[in-house]
Parts: C-alpha cells; sequence; structure tokens
C-alpha cells in the first residue's frame, strides 16, 4: 500500500508525456505478434524436418529389412558383402548407423564396426522381438533410434533379427539455424519498421492536441478572443467546444466583472451627487423659508437612507458569495417564517392597496438557515409589492412533497417582459430603471435572492408575462445536506 502510494505521488510529482505509454504500446502491439509467430514457425519448421526424416528412414529401414529377409543374410554363413555394401552406403545418406542384431542378441553388422561380435539387450530390441517398431528421439543429443523386426522367409519362424538405425539430427539443427538466422534478421528489420512507424503515428496522432496546446497557450497570455477549433478527432472536437465555452464564461465573467464595478460606482456615486446638488443649493440661496430648508433636508435624508440600502445590499451580496459552509442550518418552521415575513411587509402592501394572501397547504419543517432564507423570500415578496398594480394582489403559497418545499410568490404587476426575464437576477439589473428609482431598488435583491437558494442547494423559476404579473417558484430540499 505503501508503495502504491509512493508511485503515485512520483507520477503526481513528475508527470509523463502521453506519447511514451502510446509509443510502447504501439511497438508492443506490432512486434510482439511478429516475435511469437516468428518462435512458432522455428519450432514448427524443426519439428517438420525432424518428423518428415523419421518418415524417410522409417520407410528405408523397411525396404532394407524386406531385402535382408529375402537375402537370408542373418542365416548364411558367409556375409554379402553387396548387401553389407548397401548397408554402409544407407548409413552414411542418412548421416547414421546400422546394427543388425541376431535372435541371439548377438550384434553381426555395425556400420561403425565397433560392437560387432558383442550383444545388445534393450528394451527396444526386445519389443521388435515381438513385432513391434519403435521410434526414439533424444532431443538433448540431437538423435532419433529405430527398430524394425527383420522376418525370417519362413513366417512360421517369425523375427529373425533387428535392424537398428540410429540417424543424427545435427545437419536437421544447422539447416534450422540457417532459417533462423535469417528470420532474426527479417523480426530485426520489420521492428525497426514497426518503430519508425510507431514514431510516425505518434506524431500524427498528437499533432492535433499540439495545435490545441498552443492555442491554449495564447489563451492563457490573455487572449480571450482566441476561437478554439481543432476538429481533427471527435475527442479534440468535443474538448474543444468545452475550452472555447469555458472561454466564453470567462470573458462572460470579465465583462460582467467590469459592468459590475461600472455600476458599483454608478449607484454609489448617484446619491453622493444628487446630495451634493442639494447641498450646494442650499448654501447658494438666499435666506429661505424654514420648510424650503425641511424639504432639502428631507431629500438629502432619502438620498443619504439610500445609499445606505445600496451598500447593505452589496455586503449581503458579498456574503452570499462565500462558501455554503457558512450557513447556520437548523431545522425550522416555513410556515411561522413566511407568516412572519408577511406580517412584516403587510403596511407596505396596505400603503399600496395591495392585497396580501398567503396560502398553505401542509405544515413543512426544513433545514435552512432562517436569517438567509427569510432575506430571499423577503425579496421576492417585497419586489411584488412594489413592482404591483394599484388595488392589485399577492398570493404567496407553501406546500412540500417527500424531497422538497416549495414557495410560490404570484402577483397581479407589470411583469416582466419575455427579453429580460434571463438578466434579472443580475447584479444592479432593472427592467425600468425609472420605476426601480421611485420604489427605492437596487437592482440587487433577486441575485441575492437567488445566492441564498443556490446556496440551499434550491432552484428558483420564474414564469411572468407583460401586463399580466409574475410568479416566482422556489424550490429547496427539506434536509440539507452538505
Amino acid at each position: 500500500m505503501k508503495g502504491a502510494l509512493t508511485w503515485k505521488r512520483i507520477v503526481a510529482k513528475y508527470p509523463v508525456s502521453m506519447k511514451i505509454p502510446l509509443f510502447f504500446f504501439s511497438v508492443l502491439l506490432g512486434i510482439l505478434p511478429i516475435y511469437i509467430q516468428d518462435r512458432t514457425m522455428r519450432r514448427s519448421f524443426q519439428q517438420t524436418q525432424i518428423d518428415g526424416r523419421v518418415i524417410e528412414v522409417q520407410n528405408q529401414c523397411l525396404i532394407t529389412s524386406d531385402r535382408l529377409a529375402r537375402a537370408g543374410y542373418l542365416s548364411a554363413d558367409m556375409k554379402d558383402a553387396l548387401l553389407d555394401k548397401e548397408l554402409d552406403t544407407i548409413a552414411d545418406i542418412f548421416n547414421g548407423r546400422i546394427v543388425i542384431v541376431d535372435q541371439n542378441f548377438r550384434i553381426i553388422k555395425d556400420t561403425f564396426k565397433l560392437l560387432e561380435g558383442r550383444f545388445h539387450v534393450s528394451e527396444p530390441v526386445l519389443k521388435c522381438f515381438r513385432g513391434e517398431n519403435s521410434t526414439v528421439y533424444e532431443n538433448e543429443k540431437h538423435y532419433f533410434a529405430l527398430t524394425t523386426p527383420i522376418y525370417s522367409n519362413d513366417q512360421e519362424k517369425g523375427v529373425q533379427g533387428v535392424l537398428l538405425m540410429t540417424v543424427s539430427t545435427e545437419n536437421i539443427l544447422s539447416n534450422v539455424d540457417r532459417v533462423e538466422e535469417k528470420s532474426s534478421f527479417f523480426v530485426m528489420i520489420a521492428s525497426i519498421v514497426i518503430i519508425l512507424i510507431a514514431f510516425l503515428f505518434i506524431f500524427v496522432l498528437m499533432k492535433p492536441f499540439a495545435r490545441l496546446q498552443k492555442v491554449l497557450d495564447r489563451v492563457a497570455d490573455g487572449n480571450l478572443d482566441e476561437g478554439i477549433s481543432v476538429n481533427t478527432y471527435k475527442e479534440t472536437s468535443l474538448l474543444s467546444g468545452a475550452l472555447q465555452s469555458t472561454i466564453t464564461k470567462l470573458k462572460e465573467v470579465d465583462q460582467s466583472r467590469e459592468e459590475f464595478v461600472a455600476n458599483v460606482s454608478h449607484e454609489l456615486k448617484t446619491p453622493i451627487t444628487s446630495i451634493r446638488v442639494l447641498a450646494d443649493s442650499l448654501m447658494g440661496m438666499d435666506p429661505a423659508p424654514v420648510e424650503l430648508y425641511q424639504e432639502f433636508m428631507t431629500d438629502i435624508s432619502d438620498e443619504i437612507d439610500r445609499e445606505s440600502k445600496i451598500i447593505d445590499d452589496l455586503l449581503s451580496m458579498v456574503k452570499m458569495g462565500k462558501a455554503a459552509a457558512e450557513l447556520n442550518v437548523a431545522q425550522v418552521g416555513i410556515n411561522a417564517l413566511v407568516q412572519q415575513i408577511l406580517k412584516r411587509l403587510r403596511p407596505i402592501a396596505q400603503k399600496r392597496n395591495v392585497e396580501l394572501v398567503f396560502e398553505s397547504i401542509r405544515d413543512v419543517v426544513a433545514d435552512v438557515d432562517e436569517t438567509k432564507l427569510s432575506l430571499a423570500i423577503n425579496n421576492l415578496v417585497e419586489n411584488a409589492i412594489k413592482y404591483n398594480v394599484e388595488n392589485g394582489w399577492v398570493r404567496v403559497v407553501l406546500d412540500a412533497d417527500h424531497k422538497f418545499f416549495y414557495v410560490k410568490v404570484a402577483d397581479s404587476g407589470i411583469g416582466i417582459p419575455e427579453d429580460y426575464q434571463e438578466r434579472v437576477f443580475e447584479r444592479f439589473y432593472r427592467v425600468d430603471k425609472a420605476r426601480s428609482r421611485e420604489t427605492g431598488g437596487t437592482g440587487l435583491g433577486l441575485s441575492i435572492t437567488r445566492s441564498v437558494i443556490l446556496m440551499h442547494h434550491g432552484a428558483i423559476r420564474l414564469l411572468s408575462k407583460e401586463g399580466e404579473g409574475s410568479t416566482f417558484t422556489v424550490r429547496i430540499p427539506l434536509n440539507y445536506i452538505s
């Protein structure tokens, strides 16, 4: 286990190029079959040569045995010199040795002239006297021995002697060695060709990835407008598409950051500019009625409140951008939470003659951060009231199933045009900027709301039609899983 961990650390510290395993795999895949085939053919060729020689010698032994039997070679008082010469010739042709044993196991003929007159008793000879031919191959000593019975002219007398022929396989092995040399040369040439092809194959295979790397290097240098399109393979095409999508998102994030800085600067500067104008007006005017001073001071106070609200919303948004681990999750009764929110907002609704209705389908208890979720639902209901019509209505519905609870905030307000619905959750985005300033909106409420819901692993959906109202539906899991 420790060795495996050490190897993983080494690989992680010193990553290996993908070209190396691909190269070795390609070479192995090409050379290994050739090597196996070469070894198999060598053995097959050697065995075929030996088997052919055995059959050839067997046939010659049968012919020779028959000639010896017909000539009465074993029973004659005098050996036939012609037959002796023929036996010597056959032994020389096959690079072997012929030994003839009579019924008394005495050697009467040895082409090597070494054992004549001696006795030869062995298992193959005994079997041969019983009429059984035998072949013994000595692989290590490189020879094979055959025994062939020599029958008498009188078939009733049976086996009269044994012809034992020993044949060397050295010449066969020499031929096999010469074939192996040529075969080894062929394998070497084939291996060199395969290695060169593997190099070429890896170069061609990895070329699109090299092009992709060059493009990414230019992107890393800050050229986000660089187009990524390497469609040589399906994999590079998919990778190019994913990287292009990532770069597009990075550009959007970069643009969003620039817009955010510009919006923050503008939103913070606007109240200050108003305060400056009002203050300069007060300082530059002649003695005026107290009521006029009070009106100017009231306007200044309103602008200060607006500046304070923008700062508070910015701080809330920054907090929402932190890790979800900062959620203070506890079991909370959602029914009581929604009722408390509506109780705080009811005076605003009454001031605008908006009917505020709460419909609770069932009691809901869920794992949530009460403070943050209260802020999110408060933003939705407050927006529904502010962007409503006179004598309108806002309906809040709470429901749940076995996995999620749902909060639906529907209103009879002005609605949101379809073209703007995808952008309402962006920071500082307002559909109607003039109306937003009248209602005191900062353009951060829905962005904060979405952040809270995402921190709870939930989702928010908007359905709206211009002039007919909007419906925001929030779905949050009953059980929070970190």
